[in-house]
């Protein structure tokens, strides 16, 4: 999308340019005319969607404090989690699947475990257990309002998602940390429920790489509507490439689907909202 609106603008500028007249040099030798006032326009890179129907800081506010019932509704969930690692082209086909349960302890930590056994068909790549407790330990983001003053957010338009409108906002953190990720991507809002409903983006920290050797650095993560009441994260997914040996890269898919979710805690009250569906 980014690149169409790129070669739109340049189009735009090109077109503008070759209709401006070319003014032919006068024989007269008397005085020249002085020039025209010449006026600096600066065009940008991204055009600006304009201003959203309401105020983008009442928005902010009104997501960001569903962001702390989101958050602590989460915590309060048991749910399955299925993981799935895929070979995607000709020369792969594999896949690795396992299934695990993310729960609460009584001491109130949050733990997961395996619940069926690694099952895995890969042929040109190897995953192992503890790669797969690496992937579920991907921070979950939640903009909540105590996190919000680690972030700049820019206003970017607005989007459907299937049968929701959503208000699009550019996130990225202030300042970067070596010991903890922040967030820098994008978020969906949704317009009736001011709810986040989708992120896309990455973690990132002021030291170089992920700190760990699996490829999976972008994830798209869409929230499910529970009980008629909380967005929850349900799916995430994130393609990657690998060099092969001989020169060719391996591309791969990554899954998380959470399901079967159980409340463990006493529920909170938030607004009734709709549900995208992610895809298959």
């Amino acid at each position: 999308m980014h690149r169409t609106i790129h070669l739109a603008m340049l189009a735009a500028l090109l077109l503008a340019a070759a209709a401006l007249p070319v003014r032919a040099q006068d024989d007269n030798q008397g005085p020249l005319a002085p020039p025209p006032k010449f006026e600096v326009k600066r065009v940008p890179a991204v055009p600006h969607p304009g201003p959203p129907p309401v105020p983008e800081q009442e928005i902010i506010r009104r997501f960001t404090a569903n962001e702390d019932v989101m958050k602590r509704v989460y915590e309060s969930y048991n749910f399955a989690q299925t993981i799935r690692i895929e070979e995607l082209g000709e020369s792969g086909g594999g896949k690795f699947t396992v299934t695990g349960e993310e729960y609460t302890r009584p001491d109130g930590a949050r733990f997961w475990r395996v619940t069926q056994p690694p099952q895995s068909t890969l042929k040109l790549v190897h995953y192992s257990l503890e790669d797969v407790r690496t992937m579920v330990s991907t921070p979950v983001f939640f903009l909540t309002t105590s996190e919000l003053g680690n972030y700049d957010l820019v206003y970017a338009g607005q989007q459907q998602l299937d049968e929701l409108n959503t208000y699009v906002f550019q996130v990225k953190p202030k300042l970067l940390s070596r010991t903890r990720l922040f967030f820098q991507g994008v978020v969906f809002v949704d317009d009736h429920d001011f709810a986040i409903v989708e992120t896309y983006g990455k973690f990132v920290s002021d030291m170089e790489g992920s700190g760990t050797k699996l490829p999976f650095s972008l994830f798209e993560t869409f929230r499910q509507n529970i009980q008629e009441k909380y967005w929850l994260p349900a799916y995430t997914s994130s393609d990657d490439y690998l060099d092969d040996a001989d020169g060719t890269q391996i591309h791969l898919r990554l899954v998380i689907r959470s399901s079967d979710f159980k409340l463990n805690a006493p529920s909170l009250a938030a607004p009734p909202a709709g549900q995208p569906h992610p895809p298959n």
